[in-house]
């Protein structure tokens, strides 16, 4: 017994006995901690856990507790593995501290993954040398030496692809661009999806553009996206000579500030560009857009909506006449909404000549939130879609106007409208100016009063929409 706590082996198998435990808990805790707080340096701790540990402690026993020689293959293969997974945590740790953790915009953020994982890779095979010459005693000197010759004997038979490399890593390390920047190339036009080494790749819409690093390093592009929210786009349309261009540009900068791709802060600008060959009067209209992802859906919806704003207007685009509004139709839409207005056969024949049929186009605005209309509208065809603003600004869906409903009717009253409105689909609406339905409703107090309880039931919607997004 006392030859037992004499011997040095006996007090090595205590200490790993309990320190292996404490150590395992007190690493766990960390890492449980770090992980908590998002810390890049929990996956280092969780290896330090897994595999450091044990093997030291390993490494331990066989050497000191059970008194194996050092020359034994047994604790070769253990130093070697401990010692390759030492190395490996370390330059971890190094990557998370200098790398990952460096700030918005500073070198090192900007350093590419391929020169961290190069110089990594260079790493690991240096300390894998010293690890097989020091464990081994293995001659690494000669093989550092065969790898010298032979990479110059490479690097001069590659070295227009090597050039190549080289080209597209300093690319990389200046960083022009980032991944989900738009780029307008001289042969691509997209959006940047995937950088390495060798190419960039840019998603065009219509597929997948591969462009070396290289043409890049060797050639002018732009960056759509920088600097941020400074793209924009301008769109050319043509109106007739005779259309008053105040009027026109009004027009055009009226649709395009109700653009959702719009970047908000900018107001559309347009000008009247020149005149053409064809006795029409080109616009070039300029809005700012959050993103050049947004060029294509923003110019559809702009060319579209003003379509239908410049018949409403009485404007004409690339010259065109509209003759939408005919007394047939008037009718038709009279006989429409008659039984809501209690309109009488008499009463529709008078409102012919005072009555418009409007067109919408999809997604375009009837009806602004705060505005005070000047006319009621009559949905004649498609869907309308009431929306309040909820208090941290988002859109509240209140209802929805199918044929026959109406809205505007605030312009009885002189008040703004608590809800604005917009098509779901083409809409065609008739539309009534407000001093024609003021003559109407004095001759029929009933449909004021049925006016009036309609404004109280959609103010009543409106706050019961909003108390439910607040909830």
């Amino acid at each position: 017994m006392t030859g037992l706590f004499t011997s040095a082996w006996f007090y090595w198998a205590i200490g790993v006995a309990v320190g292996l435990p404490i150590g395992l808990i007190v690493l766990t805790e960390w890492q449980h901690f770090l992980v908590r707080r998002k810390s890049i340096l929990a996956t280092p701790v969780g290896l330090i856990r897994t595999y450091i540990l044990p093997l030291a402690a390993l490494l331990l026993l066989l050497v000191k507790g059970t008194e194996v020689s050092a020359e034994a293959t047994s604790v070769r293969v253990v130093a070697t593995v401990f010692a390759f997974v030492v190395l490996v945590i370390l330059l971890a740790g190094l990557n998370a501290t200098l790398f990952q953790s460096a700030p918005e915009g500073s070198w090192r953020r900007r350093m590419p993954t391929i020169f961290i994982d190069v110089t990594r890779f260079a790493l690991i095979a240096i300390g894998l040398a010293i690890i097989f010459s020091y464990i081994w005693g293995a001659n690494v000197g000669g093989l550092f030496t065969a790898l010298g010759v032979s990479s110059i004997v490479l690097g001069l038979a590659l070295q227009n692809s090597v050039g190549q490399i080289i080209s597209g890593l300093l690319v990389l390390f200046e960083q022009p661009f980032q991944l989900g920047d738009w780029l307008n190339t001289p042969t691509a036009r997209g959006r940047v999806v995937e950088v390495n080494w060798r190419a960039t790749h840019i998603d065009t819409g219509s597929g997948l553009q591969i462009i070396p690093n290289s043409v890049l390093a060797g050639a002018s592009f732009t960056n759509l996206s920088r600097p941020a929210g400074a793209h924009s786009i301008t769109i050319d349309t043509t109106f007739a000579l005779d259309d008053p261009p105040d009027d026109v540009c009004a027009m055009l900068n009226r649709m395009a500030s109700m653009l959702p791709q719009r970047k908000p802060d900018a107001t559309p600008v347009s000008v009247v560009a020149r005149a053409t060959e064809f006795s029409t009067t080109q616009f070039h209209t300029t809005v700012a857009l959050r993103s050049p992802a947004d060029d294509g859906p923003a110019r559809a919806m702009f060319l579209r909506w003003v379509w239908y704003a410049a018949r409403r207007d009485d404007l004409h685009l690339d010259g065109s006449t509209d003759t939408f509004s005919t007394p047939e139709r008037i009718e038709k839409a009279l006989q429409l909404i008659a039984p809501r207005l209690r309109l009488s056969l008499t009463d529709q024949q008078g409102l012919v000549a005072y009555a418009t049929m409007v067109r919408y186009g999809a997604d375009e605005i009837l009806q602004h939130i705060g505005e005070v209309p000047d006319a009621m509208l009559f949905v004649v065809e498609g869907r309308v879609r009431l929306t309040a603003t909820a208090e941290d600004g988002s859109p509240v869906v209140v209802g929805t106007l199918e044929d026959g409903a109406f809205l505007g009717q605030s312009a009885l009253t002189r008040q703004p409208v608590l809800a604005g409105a917009y098509a779901l689909e083409p809409v065609t609406v008739l539309r009534i100016a407000r001093e024609r339905m003021e003559e109407l409703v004095l001759h029929k107090p009933v449909l004021l009063q049925e006016i009036g309880r309609a404004i109280e039931s959609r103010r009543a919607n409106v706050e019961r929409a909003l108390a439910a997004a607040r909830e």
